[in-house]
C-alpha cells in the first residue's frame, strides 16, 4: 500500500539514530577510554577497558531483544514504539550523567562504579534502539523502505561523526569532558523530541502469547559465546605471565602477534558455529555457506570495530600523547574514516552488481589490511590519516557488498531468523577484540616500555591480519 509521506517524516522517523551514534562515537572511543585510564593507570588500562567492552556488548545485545519483545507488544494509546524511545532516552540522561560524575573519583573505586553506570546505560539505550528499530517496518511499506533506510544510513554514520569530530572531541580534546558530555548529550536530547513527533497509533490487533523460546535461545548463545571469548582471554594473559622475563622484542613481538590471531580466530570460528547450530540447528549443516558468510562477517568487524575502539590508547601510544591530548586527533580521525565509509558505501552497490557482492567483500578485506600497514608504518598522523582513509573505503565496501550476498545465501520465507544472527556478529566483533587484545596491549606497555607504543602497533596489527582471515573465510562461500 503507497502512503503519502511528506520531508518531515523522513526526518522524525530516522533522526533518533542521529543521536543513538552521537552517543555510541562518543562514549566507546573517547570518553570511557580515558576515564578507565584515570582510574587503573597506563600499565592496566587496555585489559580493564577490554573487560568493561565484552560484558557492555552482551549484556547490550540482551537488552535490545527483550525490549524489542516487550515493544512489539505494547498496546499504549501513544503507540508502541514511542513511550520506549522517551523512556530509554530519560534513563540515558541519568545514566550519562553518573558517568560524567564518576570523573571524580580515583582509583578502582572509580573503575567498578563506571563499570555499573556504564552496563545500566546499554541497558536503557538499547530500549530506545529497539524501539527506534521498529519505526519503519512498523510505519513504511515495503516498497518505500528504500528511501527511508538512505536516509537512517545518513543519521547513523556521517553526521554524528562530524558532530563528535567538529564538537565533542575538540571539546574532550581541550581537557572539558563535562563540554563534551553536554553537547552529546543535547543531540541526543533534540533527537527524541522530534522522533516524539512520529505519527503513531495505538495497537489495535491482539497480541499473540508471550514466546520466550527466541530469547531464551539468544541467552544461551550469548552465554556460550561469552565463555569462549573468556577462555581464550585468560589463555593469552596465561601466556603473557610464562612470557614475562625473555628480554628480545622480536621474539616477544612474534609470540603474542601469533596467539594473538590464533586467539581471535578461534573465537570467531567457535564462537560462530555454536550460535548457528543453537539459533538455526540442523538446517546449518544444509547451508554451510551462511555459517562461512557469518564467520567473515564477525572477523571483519572485530577489526574495524576495534581499530576504532582502540584509536585514542594508539595514538597516545605511538604519538606521545597524553591523556584528553588524543581525543581531538582521534576524533578528526574517525571523522575521516566515517566520510570514506559513506563514499564508498554508495560506490559498492554498483561495483557489486557489475562485479559481483563476493569479489568486493574480498576486495575489502584486503584494502582494510593495506590500510592498517600504512597506519602503523610511521608515527605520523598524517600518514596514520591515509591509512585510516584505505580502512574506511574498504569498510564502506563491505557494509554494502556483505550484507547484499548475506541476503542471498537466507531463505526469504526464513530471512529475518538467519539475519538476525548477524547482530551477534556486531555485539561479538567489539567483544572478541577487545577483551583478547587488550592484555596483549598491557603487557608491552609493562614488559617493554623502551618502545612506546609498541603493544597498540601489534595489537593493530593483529587486527590487520584478521581482515585477511575474513577473505580466507569468504572461500568458503559458495
Amino acid at each position: 500500500m503507497q502512503r503519502h509521506f511528506r520531508w518531515h517524516d523522513y526526518l522524525a522517523i530516522n533522526i533518533y539514530y542521529l543521536g543513538l551514534a552521537t552517543l555510541s562515537n562518543t562514549m566507546a572511543p573517547l570518553v570511557i577510554p580515558l576515564l578507565v585510564e584515570q582510574f587503573v593507570g597506563e600499565a592496566q588500562k587496555a585489559s580493564y577497558y577490554g573487560t568493561m567492552r565484552l560484558w557492555a556488548l552482551m549484556l547490550a545485545l540482551l537488552a535490545q531483544a527483550f525490549w524489542g519483545i516487550l515493544s512489539d507488544r505494547n498496546a499504549s494509546r501513544w503507540g508502541r514504539r514511542r513511550p520506549f524511545i522517551l523512556g530509554g532516552t530519560l534513563a540515558d540522561l541519568v545514566f550519562i550523567a553518573a558517568i560524567g560524575f564518576s570523573a571524580g573519583l580515583n582509583g578502582m573505586m572509580g573503575f567498578w562504579f563506571l563499570f555499573a553506570m556504564y552496563l545500566l546505560l546499554q541497558v536503557a539505550s538499547n530500549a530506545a534502539q529497539a524501539a527506534q528499530q521498529g519505526l519503519i517496518p512498523d510505519l513504511v511499506p515495503e516498497n518505500q523502505r528504500g528511501r527511508f533506510s538512505a536516509i537512517k544510513a545518513v543519521f547513523e554514520v556521517p553526521l554524528p561523526v562530524i558532530i563528535v569530530s567538529f564538537t565533542v572531541g575538540r571539546l574532550i580534546g581541550a581537557g572539558n569532558m563535562w563540554g563534551g558530555i553536554l553537547a552529546m548529550s543535547a543531540v541526543l536530547v533534540v533527537s527524541m523530541l522530534i522522533a516524539l513527533f512520529v505519527r503513531e497509533e495505538r495497537l489495535q490487533e491482539t497480541v499473540a502469547p508471550l514466546d520466550w523460546q527466541p530469547f531464551a535461545r539468544l541467552v544461551a548463545m550469548t552465554a556460550l559465546f561469552a565463555s569462549i571469548i573468556l577462555g581464550l582471554g585468560e589463555a593469552i594473559k596465561l601466556g603473557g605471565a610464562l612470557l614475562i622475563g625473555v628480554k628480545d622484542v622480536t621474539t616477544l613481538f612474534l609470540a603474542f602477534g601469533g596467539a594473538g590471531f590464533v586467539a581471535m580466530a578461534i573465537a570467531v570460528a567457535l564462537g560462530v558455529w555454536v550460535s548457528v547450530r543453537l539459533s538455526i540447528g540442523a538446517a546449518a549443516r544444509a547451508n554451510p555457506a551462511f555459517t562461512w558468510w557469518v564467520v567473515n562477517r564477525l572477523a571483519y568487524l572485530v577489526s574495524v570495530v576495534n581499530l576504532s575502539t582502540f584509536t585514542v590508547y594508539f595514538l597516545q601510544g605511538r604519538l606521545g600523547l597524553v591523556r584528553e591530548q588524543a581525543a581531538g586527533p582521534a576524533a578528526n580521525l574517525l571523522l575521516v574514516l566515517g566520510i570514506f565509509i559513506l563514499i564508498f558505501a554508495l560506490l559498492a552497490g554498483w561495483l557489486a552488481d557489475r562485479f559481483g557482492h563476493k569479489r568486493i567483500v574480498a576486495l575489502a578485506g584486503i584494502v582494510a589490511a593495506f590500510g592498517v600497514a600504512i597506519a602503523i608504518a610511521t608515527p605520523d598522523l598524517t600518514v596514520i590519516s591515509i591509512g585510516g582513509a584505505f580502512i574506511g573505503a574498504a569498510t564502506g565496501m563491505f557494509y554494502t557488498a556483505n550484507w547484499a550476498l548475506g541476503t542471498s545465501l537466507v531463505p526469504k520465507a526464513e530471512a529475518g531468523r538467519y539475519l538476525g544472527i548477524s547482530n551477534l556478529a556486531g555485539a561479538g566483533a567489539g567483544a572478541v577484540g577487545a577483551y583478547i587484545g587488550g592484555p596483549i596491549a598491557d603487557f608491552f606497555t609493562v614488559n617493554v616500555p623502551s618502545v612506546p607504543g609498541l603493544g597498540y602497533v601489534l595489537l593493530f596489527a593483529i587486527y590487520g591480519v584478521m581482515f585477511l582471515f575474513s577473505v580466507l573465510a569468504l572461500a568458503r562461500v559458495k
